[in-house]
């Protein structure tokens, strides 16, 4: 499945936002850049769908503008005005020629789904690559007011069991695309996280 990074030359502060080409084309987040909408129209002049990990303002900023563009169907865990599908834990919904489980993965955000298929994990802000704070596993800021380490430590330890073998493909909502053994990535994220070190200095 090909999938572009259409926030790649954001110069402003947003999430990586993914558009999977393919049978159902699919926006992973909206992420906060303006003119997302023109680089989606460089690879497609319809999208399905967007699938929402969270409602973090860099995730859903320009979702109000994808919507106008392309009128697509609009998932998401947690009640938005532009939702048109509910998601619950265990759902399946199709992304691009992908079908992902839908995974609830709360600490960083309370409405937070990681997406997993036999190949590829969308895992938000709950487990990236490397961000700046961390290099081959890290995970989303706890240290803001109603997010909990804790919380989000017990949803990288649930996306690992219901994770398949042999995901090699890792979209995350910061930093770079990973591709390779994606389940060392979260075991290395998870490890990192159960030490309880603040991820960053002030935290």
């Amino acid at each position: 499945m090909e999938v572009v990074t259409v926030t790649a030359d954001a110069e402003t502060f947003t999430c990586n936002a993914y558009l999977a080409r393919g049978e159902t084309p699919t926006l992973v987040d909206a992420g906060a850049m303006p003119g997302v909408v023109d680089v989606v129209r460089e690879y497609t002049d319809d999208v399905d769908r967007v699938v929402l990990t969270h409602q973090h303002g860099d995730h859903v900023e320009q979702l109000d503008a994808v919507c106008e563009a392309f009128d697509p169907e609009v998932y998401a865990y947690a009640d938005h005005p532009l939702r048109t599908r509910a998601l619950a834990d265990g759902d399946e919904v199709r992304v691009g020629d992908e079908t992902c489980e839908v995974v609830f993965t709360p600490g960083h955000a309370d409405d937070h789904v990681a997406l997993v298929s036999d190949a590829s994990l969308f895992s938000g802000d709950v487990v990236v690559h490397d961000d700046g704070a961390f290099d081959y596993g890290s995970f989303g800021r706890t240290d803001y007011p109603g997010q909990s380490r804790e919380r989000l430590i017990e949803s990288i330890r649930d996306l690992l069991a219901r994770m398949p073998d042999g995901v090699e493909h890792m979209y995350a909502g910061h930093g770079s695309v990973f591709h390779g053994d994606v389940r060392d990535v979260v075991e290395t994220a998870l490890d990192r996280a159960e030490k309880r070190e603040p991820k960053y200095p002030d935290e």
